[in-house]
């Protein structure tokens, strides 16, 4: 089926208050799984490609966004396409022609002042290419190897009232917030804060994202999602369950050089773990 726009998913899942999984892909291998998991689960899903994944790619977009495309266009459920983390203004500028129907702006770093200025030119500019934007307001630590805020360090969580305030200023389409959660989590031990998450649903016009939730226990994000989160964002779990597999394939065939063998075993375990974290969501609207 052809592309779905990310908002679209994600506004239908708003409205049923239930979420909707967006993955970080890395290579073709992350695609397939991703688009087998759902499959398997007969749900919608977003594939999400990261500033930082371009980097890795040489700097270039278009070969991995264009196999998201091709594996979109096969997919037996419907399939979003992401832009995830973007700072740089230049691959910003890439995302619709290289069939991205959103992104997320990332200018969290910078002072309330200067996200809200460079956000709100962020997204006059994506709105006038027909493309849904998502924002940061708080720092979700963890990224590019640096270690999670401490839970009282400031920024370290969201403030509703300047939530408000910020999507309002700069008329973002999702907002992603800061309570409790952190990139790259290889254990599952985040402690979100539920409290700070049912004062944000209450008080926000856009739908909500939680970034880092591969450190999230299951029951944590099932009540997440119950308190107003519409997209889990999962990077690092697909990372662990590929490592994990492609280590104990080749530990015990030392002798393996192939590399389609060992790369299919990590797919098939990527897929498991997206059909596993689809269903745990699921248990959130009753599904």
């Amino acid at each position: 089926m052809p592309l779905v726009p990310t908002g679209e998913l994600i506004t239908r899942a708003a409205a049923a208050r239930a979420a909707v999984a967006a993955f970080n892909v890395i290579t073709l291998e992350h695609i397939e799984a991703v688009v087998a998991g759902a499959e398997t689960a007969g749900s919608p899903v977003v594939l999400q490609v990261s500033e930082n994944a371009v980097k890795f790619r040489y700097g270039r977009l278009l070969p991995l966004a264009r196999a998201a495309v091709t594996a979109a266009e096969r997919a037996a459920v419907p399939v979003g396409l992401h832009l995830d983390h973007v700072r740089s203004d230049d691959l910003l500028r890439q995302a619709p022609d290289a069939g991205f129907g959103s992104v997320m702006y990332d200018a969290a770093r910078l002072s309330y002042a200067d996200n809200l200025a460079a956000t709100r030119a962020a997204a006059d500019w994506a709105h006038a290419q027909g493309l849904w934007i998502e924002a940061e307001l708080g720092e979700i630590g963890g990224k590019d190897g640096r270690p999670p805020l401490d839970a009282h360090a400031p920024g370290a969580r969201t403030d509703p009232d300047r939530a408000r305030d910020f999507v309002a200023g700069t008329g973002v389409d999702a907002l992603a917030v800061a309570i409790g959660s952190a990139h790259a989590m290889t254990s599952r031990t985040a402690v979100l804060d539920h409290a700070l998450l049912t004062r944000l649903s209450a008080v926000s016009s856009v739908p909500l994202v939680l970034h880092g939730s591969s450190g999230v226990p299951d029951e944590q994000l099932v009540a997440a999602v119950g308190e107003g989160i519409a997209k889990v964002n999962v990077g690092t779990a697909l990372n662990v369950a590929m490592t994990g597999a492609i280590r104990e394939f080749l530990a015990a065939r030392p002798e393996a050089v192939d590399s389609r063998a060992y790369l299919g075993v990590g797919r098939e375990a990527m897929a498991r773990e997206v059909g596993r974290i689809i269903g745990v969501l699921s248990r959130a609207d009753g599904g």
